[in-house]
This record gives C-alpha cells, structure tokens and sequence, in this order.
C-alpha cells in the first residue's frame, strides 16, 4: 500500500517527523540544496534577461535517485523544508529535480517540531510560495554577480583565489574602518572627583558625591590644575544636603531570543562564535533523544528577527509562572514587545516548544553545550513574560558653599524591592548591585572624609566580537539573522578576518581586499546600499515587484564599475618576487608568495621542491631594546606584528611600528599608527600627535 511522503532536508529533523507521523508515512531527507548555480562558470545568462542555469548539486544524484523513486510511489508529497526563505526555494528545486507533479505535491511548513505543529500543517498544506522563492532567487543571484564579477579583478590585484561578497565585504568594511579608527585615536586627558562624606554623629554609614560638570556650568574637569583649582573651594566649602527624592524604578524584563540577540548573549556569557551558537541550536531544532521521551524537538524555529510568541505558548508560560512563582509574578498586562528595525515577522521568538520541559529535567539528556543553550533559551523565554523588577530609588542633591561660591555634587542609591523577573534570568543580568545610602534629611550638615580625585583618559570605541558585530548587522540592516554567522564565518575562513581573545582584526590581506573594493566598488561596500537591496528583497517577498527588475537595475552600472576598474587595474601579471634566500633543499633563490595570511617564502621549483618559511621584512628600524633589527612577523592567526630578528633572545614585540625615536614625556619608545591618517603615539603613556607628512618619493616604512 502506498504511503505519504514527507521530504525535509535533515536526517536528524526527519527522525523527528517519523516519530510523530508513524507508519502511515514515508519521511526521508534531501539533505540541503539539491540544485545551485553551477561553480565552474558564472551561470546567469545576462542576454536572456538574467535567467539563472541550475544544475543538481555534485554529489546529490543517488539522493534525488530515492526520492524519484519514493515519490513515484507515494499517494502525495509534502515538501517539509525549513519555514524560510531558502527552505521554501529547497522546496521549490525539490519540485524540479523530482518532476513532481504540482497536483500530487504540496508545501508544508512548521514553526516547531511538535505532534500539534506537525499535524497541523499537514491540514493547513499549501502550494509553494513563489514569492519567497523569487526573493532567495534574486539574493542569490546578486551574490554570483558580485562575486563572479568582482572576485577576478582582485586575483589580478591581489592572488589568485581572493573573491567579493555582497554583504561580506561590507561587514571587512566595518572592522577595517573600526581598526582604523583605533589606531587613528589620540586619547584626551579629563578627571573625576568624588567626595567621600560622613552624615551627622550617630550615623556609621558613610557615602560617596560625585562631581558632574553639567551641575556646575558646565566646568569641566580636564586636567589636574582644574582638579587642584576645585579642592581649594572644596576644603574651604561647607557640606549640606540640599534636596532629598525618594522614587521608585522598575526594569523590564528582555524580550524573548531572536536569532541575532540569541547569538550575541551566547557570545557574552560563553564566549561561543556565532556559528557555534547556530549549530547547538539547530540540534535543539531537529530533536534530541531525552529520556523516557524519545527524539524530542526542544525549541521553536531558530532563524527568526520577531520577539512576538503565540497565545498558546504566552498561555504555557502563565500557568509555568504561577505554579513556580505565584501570582504576583504575572504582570497586569500581557508584555508586548517590538522588533527592532526591518522584520519580516515570518516565525515566533525562539523559544522552548514545551516549557514545563525544565532545564534541569533534561540535562542527563544533553551535551554540556545543548544544555548550557537550552537553559538559556528557555531562563529568557519564561522570564520575558514575568513581571518587572522594582527598586526603591534615592537621589541626594549636596551643596557645598564657601562664600558666595557654590558647587553641586550628587550620590544616589537604590535597593531592590521585588524581584520580578530577576528571580529567574538574575545572573544572566549585567550585575547591579544594592546601593545603601544612610538616611539623610534636608538641611543636614556633611562632614568630609576624603576627596577622591582620579585621573582618566579617553578610550577608542572598542574592536567588534562576534556578538557586536551581529547587534551592528542587525541595526544597520545588512543582510538576515539567518546569514549573520554564515557572513563572520566566511571572511574568517577567507583569511580576511581572524579573531583574538573573542575580538575580531582584520589580517593584512582583509585590509589590501578592502582598500580595492573602497577605491572601485564604493557602493557594494556602502552599508546604506545593502540595507536598500534588503528591502528591495523584502518587497519581492510581498509579492510587490518583480524579481529580475531589481537584477535589471542593479547589474548594469556595477558592469560599468568593473570596466573602469579593469581599464584602471589593467592586465597585469603579479609575478612571484625572487630573493637572494637559497632553498636549503636544493638550491634555488626562493621567492615571496601571498598566502591567506600574508606574504611567506617558498621554494620556486614546486611540486618538486616543497620548502616553505615565513617571510620576516626588515622595518627599516632598530629594536628598541637590543638594538637590533626590527622585522615584520604574523601571529598564528595572520595578525601582522612587530618583533626583534633576535627572538627568542630579545623578548620584544609591538603591534605597531616603532619610529625609532623616544617619548618626550616618559621616555619609552614611539610607535606609527594608522593608515590613511597617521598618528605616533607612544607605547607606554598617552603622548599622542600627529605624524609629519611622508615625502612620496622617500615611501613608508609601512609600505
């Protein structure tokens, strides 16, 4: 008798469906994408309007195979692929590698991997979305335009193998101005001045007033003589409490996880990398085997940019609170939250698909990394739907007079009062901890302690991780939380990007790539510009314009760009550069190659002769501690650095170059920062200025 057949692209998630659908139906997997655009040539046909040559994915015959088979004797076929954009075009491929008769054949999708959500969407079948799949259509050709179209100017330019993407650059973009911006930055010298002050006798509590410039006319604390020219009012000054507010505030509870916030809180409490994150989540996904239960969907859909849950699963989650927690945990109020910027609100928050499923009950059941993730998907989901915190608030206003001279100093405090949804997400919370300040009435009279005055420096805005490079993609609009950790992985795989200490820097072939495509292809690396494509992508998903017409606009003026940058880069042969190093195994002058992570020596005579080594570069300086030669080296992760030829003898190292001269002020040595706009600082203190104007014919030592 011929059953059903349900085709997912998981074995995994198949496994899932199999158990909730029995033997009344035939579930297999396609396992991904069956058909693509082909790799060895670029496969959109410009003169026939952009229309796209797919072939079956090498490797994907014996699969497809099956499936004819298995479809051939099926009643009907469900297309079960992801609920997404790319899972609707899988669908749509599936359709024509299969020959499926569109009669026979209808598109289900779920948002959670449940006996209800199965069953359901098998009463609630459709035909397919070609709106969606016109929309991944159009995203995926616009990537083959650039990166088949661009990527062969940067092999002339740069090496063989280099390529462009259309949302990767722009994120190299991001870190390579950020770096640049870091080296760039001259820190300013400003203060701060707290008081600490004691209440009347009787009174052991002691508290701590802060001096803020905006209470006092704006009288900036920028150097000590500033600082010295106020404690002289100050110890003269008599301490009263001029206003006294007692107030109450509450803190929100966070909104369920989307996919870009549930990657960013992974990356800060764990240190896992987006695509870690993307992984242990999508097991979560397709079931586990738990204990007594079988294979077992964990939670929702992981690729979604909505916080919005059902009224079942805000149902759930009540009665869960109520039971745990009791009734003053539930707010008056079901909580509404907003999604930030552009969304396309197809899927539910992630979220657990049954939370009475505790953490705790499945941890026998989980890997250490599935239960670290769970936990926190399902702390966040139930925590978001709980009341908020209430802290007793108190603001102290503290004039001190001397004369007619008067200065404003201020403290405040707060102690929490309930504690609302903390009582379940606390220690997932950036610590805040209960501020005391003794009780203190107008009109009382302060005496001083101590004066705490302390000196500051501006800092540059930080270096991305992972997590904020993902909070910038999301804000800025540039590609979708379902790219996100594909975009990071890619550039770090293309040796454009390596990450140190959980912070990502651009390598030294990530910056040359980046200057090519700011000099000739502004627009692709325009943040502005891809946030435009996006909801141009967004709108052929609405079904409100053709899928080809945003082709049609986009390709011929980047075809315009590439033939002025291919007259400007010209054909060029890079020839490999001799040496006068002899290869130690047979002889020949070896010769400078550039790899993923820089410039290396290598024996010309390959495959004959294999020898390799780094290629250390002479600075053009002396070591600043030995005296020796200073050369250029990368760190394991492509990082380029500066370090003594003497190592392992001298010990020394820079990120940046020295300038061979000394710190006027503290007298350690000099480095050149920056690229575009050069800036010697010195290594140890903040004396920074800017670096004289390089005579073009002289060069750089950078260069």
């Amino acid at each position: 008798m011929s059953k059903n057949l349900v085709i997912l692209e998981s074995p995994s998630k198949a496994k899932t469906v199999r158990k909730i659908l029995g033997n009344t139906y035939k579930i297999e997997a396609c396992v991904g994408h069956v058909r693509d655009l082909p790799k060895s040539h670029f496969g959109v046909d410009v003169d026939n309007d952009y229309e796209p040559k797919y072939i079956t994915i090498r490797g994907k015959g014996d699969i497809l195979a099956t499936l004819r088979k298995q479809a051939k004797n099926a009643k009907k076929v469900y297309l079960a692929t992801d609920p997404d954009r790319e899972g609707e075009a899988i669908s749509w491929h599936l359709m024509h590698a299969l020959k499926l008769d569109e009669k026979n054949t209808e598109r289900i999708i779920f948002n959670e991997i449940t006996k209800d959500a199965v069953k359901k969407s098998l009463k609630e079948a459709r035909p397919i979305d070609m709106a969606l799949v016109d929309a991944q259509q159009a995203r995926r050709i616009l990537d083959r335009i650039v990166g088949y179209r661009i990527s062969p100017l940067l092999w002339k330019k740069v090496k063989k193998g280099t390529s462009a993407g259309r949302v990767q650059s722009v994120v190299l973009k991001l870190v390579c101005d950020r770096e640049e911006e870091i080296e760039q930055f001259i820190p300013e010298e400003y203060w701060s001045l707290e008081v600490k002050l004691n209440p009347e006798k009787g009174k052991s509590s002691k508290l701590i007033a802060r001096y803020n410039a905006s209470d006092n006319g704006k009288q900036e604390l920028k150097t000590e003589a500033d600082v010295n020219v106020l404690l002289e009012k100050l110890k003269q000054a008599d301490f009263i409490v001029r206003d006294v507010k007692h107030g109450t505030r509450t803190k929100k509870p966070p909104a369920p996880f989307t996919t870009s916030t549930l990657q960013q809180e992974a990356s800060k409490l764990f240190g896992y990398a987006t695509s870690r994150t993307m992984r242990i989540a999508q097991q979560l996904y397709e079931g586990v085997d738990v204990k007594g239960e079988g294979t077992v969907g964990l939670v929702s859909y992981i690729r979604t940019d909505s916080p919005r849950i059902s009224d079942d699963a805000y149902e759930d989650a009540v009665t869960a609170i109520k039971a745990e927690y009791g009734d003053t945990y539930i707010p008056t109020e079901r909580p509404q939250y907003k999604s930030k910027g552009r969304t396309q609100d197809a899927h539910e928050a992630i979220r657990p698909t049954n939370v009475a499923r505790k953490p705790e009950l499945l941890k026998a059941s989980l890997s250490g990394e599935q239960y670290k993730l769970y936990k926190l998907i399902w702390e966040r989901f139930v925590c978001s739907q709980m009341s908020s915190a209430i802290y007793d608030t108190l603001a102290i206003k503290i004039s001190a007079t001397s004369g007619e001279s008067e200065t404003i100093l201020r403290t405040s405090g707060s102690v929490l009062k309930f504690d609302g949804y903390l009582a379940v997400y606390s220690k997932n919370e950036d610590s805040e901890k209960d501020v005391t300040i003794p009780a203190l009435v107008e009109g009382e009279k302060l005496t001083v302690v101590e004066f705490l005055p302390a000196q500051h420096f501006t800092q540059p805005a930080p270096r991305f991780s992972e997590g904020s490079m993902v909070r910038t993609m999301e804000e800025l609009g540039i590609g979708r939380p379902s790219t996100f950790a594909q975009t990071i992985t890619t550039l770090m795989n293309r040796g454009y990007l390596t990450k140190e200490n959980r912070v990502l820097y651009p390598t030294e072939l990530g910056e040359i790539v980046n200057e090519i495509m700011n000099e000739h292809f502004d627009n692709i690396v325009d943040a502005d510009f891809t946030a435009r494509m996006e909801n141009e992508l967004d709108r052929i998903e609405l079904g409100e314009v053709e899928w080809k017409n945003i082709v049609r606009e986009f390709y011929p003026p980047l075809a315009e760009k590439i033939q002025e940058a291919e007259e400007k880069i010209g054909d060029i042969e890079v020839k490999d550069q001799e040496t006068d190093i002899e290869c130690e195994h047979c002889g020949r002058f070896m010769v400078i190659k550039f790899g993923r992570f820089g410039k290396f020596l290598a024996c010309p005579g390959f495959p004959d002769c294999r020898n390799a080594k780094p290629l250390f570069e002479e600075a053009g300086v002396d070591c600043p501690t030995c005296g020796g030669k200073v050369v250029i080296k990368k760190s394991k992760k492509g990082r380029k650095y500066f370090g003594c030829e003497k190592n392992p003898e001298c010990d020394f190292i820079s990120w940046n170059l020295p300038t061979g001269e000394n710190c006027p002020e503290c007298g350690e040595f000099l480095v050149e920062k920056g690229r575009k706009k050069r800036v010697i600082a010195c290594s140890s203190c903040t004396y920074a200025t800017e670096a004289p104007e390089i005579d073009e014919d002289e060069g750089s030592n950078n260069e």
